[in-house]
């Protein structure tokens, strides 16, 4: 229902949200602390791949720190081949698997091993016409054709289907560069990973859900996760001691996190506030639209984040894996509280061009999974965890 109001109505609401404005949440000044080294901000724009950018920048982020190169890598080869055997797993199922654009940081991980990478400009993945990534259309092709193999009268099946799926990708993607060269040099996928010194097994993948054993790995029971990977089981306590450890180490952390709240913000802030949970691209899908944006909601202080409340978000389905960015700094504000930077792949949006800042308790409360280098790892969590 629609309510006319009157001027001198009109005038109290405007009055009203002025004097809400007030008692919201201050303007925030940060200082840095420590800040890690990050390639450039990019934009997934249309395509639910925010898995790719940030695991990918994150690595970006590691090669800048053990080689001291800044290379921009291809999210587009990655996506391509997640899908081929994403998609073959789906058929060997029957259909029961998540066959749709999310992932997760392990599978960038696993291609990375399994085919290696190239440099972006050898494979941008924009064959489509668009100057950003656009995927409803690649992603429904996808989808429907793999269905229609699923749907075949005859269960058996030709080894035609494949070529085909990839043809799919082609089409959109671009052809997958069998060599390239870079500053003179001759590289195939595979050569190029072993020059820039990407190793699957330094990396671990963290959580913290009290469901599961502490200190073992587990299956993190999400449908982007249809690798089945595992993650290490920590107290959130500890999973955020890895965080502040690697971070003031020179390391930098992938960050998978619920978004959908109404403290993550248009605006380069997430916080917690006093009420949760809040289409186009991917940041109006998680955030609304400019016109719906609610900055002003009023954040909760000293919000102690227990692994109890971690665990019913999680049943309850208010945390979510609806994001993965790139942690790579830890800043202050003008009150002494803790913020972890965040780069995200949303372009140069929000008052920090592409920027986040994210409470100590918001990351605490609403952290998925991390990946980090294993030697991030403080040692008496490694000790626990088996890991040398």
């Amino acid at each position: 229902m629609k309510l006319k109001l009157t001027l001198t109505a009109a005038a109290i609401a405007l009055s009203c949200a002025a004097a809400f404005a007030q008692d919201a949440t201050p303007e925030l000044e940060f200082t840095v602390v420590k800040e890690n080294p990050i390639t450039s901000i990019k934009d997934q724009h249309r395509s639910g791949t925010c898995w790719c950018f940030s695991a990918i920048s994150f690595i970006e982020s590691e090669i800048l720190r053990t080689k001291g190169l800044e290379v921009d890598l291809s999210e587009m080869f990655v996506v391509g081949k997640s899908y081929h055997d994403r998609a073959i797993k789906y058929v060997r199922l029957d259909g029961h698997l998540n066959l749709a654009a999310g992932s997760s940081f392990g599978d960038v991980l696993h291609v990375i091993k399994d085919y290696g990478i190239v440099p972006n400009s050898e494979m941008p993945g924009l064959n489509y016409g668009t100057e950003k990534p656009e995927h409803y259309e690649m992603d429904a092709a996808i989808k429907g054709f793999t269905d229609a193999i699923n749907a075949r009268p005859n269960k058996t099946l030709t080894p035609a289907w494949t070529k085909a799926l990839d043809g799919i990708v082609a089409a959109y993607l671009g052809e997958y560069p069998t060599e390239f060269t870079v500053d003179g040099k001759t590289y195939t996928p595979e050569s190029y990973r072993d020059f820039l010194g990407i190793n699957y097994d330094d990396y671990v993948n963290l959580s913290s859900f009290a469901h599961q054993p502490w200190y073992e790995p587990f299956v993190v029971e999400v449908c982007d996760n249809w690798r089945w990977d595992t993650a290490y089981n920590l107290p959130i306590n500890e999973l955020m001691e890895v965080m502040e450890n690697a971070v003031m180490k020179g390391y930098t952390v992938a960050w998978g996190s619920d978004v959908s709240e109404k403290g993550f913000t248009r605006n380069g802030t997430a916080v917690i506030v006093e009420e949760q949970k809040a289409k186009g691209s991917d940041m109006e899908h998680w955030t609304g639209k400019v016109e719906n944006k609610q900055d002003d909601a009023k954040k909760i202080d000293d919000f102690v984040v227990t692994d109890e409340m971690r665990l019913e978000g999680y049943n309850n389905k208010t945390t979510t894996d609806d994001h993965g960015m790139h942690i790579y700094g830890i800043a202050k504000d003008q009150n002494g509280e803790l913020y972890y930077m965040v780069k995200n792949s949303w372009g140069e949006s929000g008052k920090y061009k592409g920027i986040w800042y994210a409470s100590e308790d918001f990351v605490s409360y609403k952290t998925l999974n991390i990946v980090v280098h294993k030697d991030a790892l403080p040692k008496h969590i490694a000790k626990k965890l088996g890991i040398k």
